[in-house]
């Protein structure tokens, strides 16, 4: 017994050594010319994505719905970074919930530098109410952000990847596409979606040289919440709307940035107690189920 429990620190400790030794490596120029498409990334993940791959050596292209949101970010990546390696950024204003639009809009992307290698996939909305008061124009708008409208515009670059034999697709989803908590029914149910749409389309274009990664963040130290949906129009009591002691969203792009290039395909980055959560409804269901009714009932997650 005493020498499987020092196999399993010894392990345990050899993990964590690896973890940190790998988020050591210098991640500049490590993607020298790639062409990069960034949704949502006028703020928060995006922004922070925007910076990571742009360190990277990338030609990025940028896209959000706030045209001045974006002209600031082009112009603190042209600040901040070296231009002597990277191109500068493009920018392209985008609206997910505009299905129609989003064929054009993946044209123009690719006509300005005849290809896209990676998407990233990361614009999206929050949604925090009770299932009964939940309006059905609130799951609409929610499925059409983070769902539908990604879909969309994912199926415009697959012809001009699957022609070249090259290229990725990256969905920014949460841990709350793996497991859901009360009172984030539409916005859990969005990320399923697009867990089980990257698990599909990865086995689908495996032969065509294309890869397919997910990444699960966990809370994430940004002010996503004030953009968000709520039932009632107010922010959950509970809940930090700058999530403060959430993950900081350049540890957790440069995290993205190293899923890349590790050719990963399914990531959670989060903290530990979060990535528990997913453990314990996979390892002990009727456990997980009990703590999220006692979470519910508590309402920390109610608006």
């Amino acid at each position: 017994m005493t020498f499987l429990l020092q196999m399993i620190v010894i392990l345990v400790l050899s993990y964590v050594a690896y973890k940190f030794i790998k988020s050591q490596r210098n991640l500049k120029n490590c993607l020298p010319n790639k062409v990069v498409l960034i949704t949502g990334a006028s703020s928060g993940i995006g922004e922070a994505l925007a910076h990571s791959f742009y360190v990277a050596g990338c030609r990025l292209i940028l896209t959000a719905r706030r045209k001045d949101e974006l002209e600031r970010v082009r112009k603190d990546l042209l600040e901040i970074h070296s231009t002597k390696v990277t191109h500068p950024p493009v920018v392209i204003t985008m609206d997910l919930t505009d299905i129609k639009s989003l064929k054009e809009k993946a044209e123009q992307a690719l006509n300005i530098h005849g290809q896209i290698d990676i998407v990233v996939n990361n614009g999206g909305i929050v949604y925090y109410g009770e299932v009964v008061n939940t309006k059905h124009e609130d799951v609409m708008k929610v499925m059409m952000t983070n769902y539908f409208g990604t879909v969309e515009l994912t199926k415009a670059f697959l012809p001009s990847m699957i022609k070249k034999k090259k290229g990725r697709i990256v969905c920014i989803s949460s841990v709350n596409g793996k497991i859901a908590t009360p009172y984030a029914a539409p916005y859990a149910a969005s990320k399923f979606a697009l867990q089980a749409f990257c698990d599909s389309l990865r086995a689908e274009v495996y032969d065509d040289n294309l890869k397919v990664t997910i990444i699960s963040p966990g809370y994430v130290a940004t002010p996503i919440l004030r953009n968000g949906i709520t039932s009632t129009g107010k922010l959950p009591e509970k809940r930090d709307p700058d999530i403060s002691d959430g993950i900081r969203p350049d540890d957790l792009a440069n995290g993205v940035l190293r899923a890349v290039l590790d050719d990963k395909k399914d990531v959670i980055i989060s903290q530990l107690y979060v990535e528990a959560a997913y453990w314990l409804s996979f390892l002990c269901p009727s456990l997980f189920h009990w703590i999220m009714t006692i979470r519910a009932r508590t309402g920390q997650d109610k608006p």
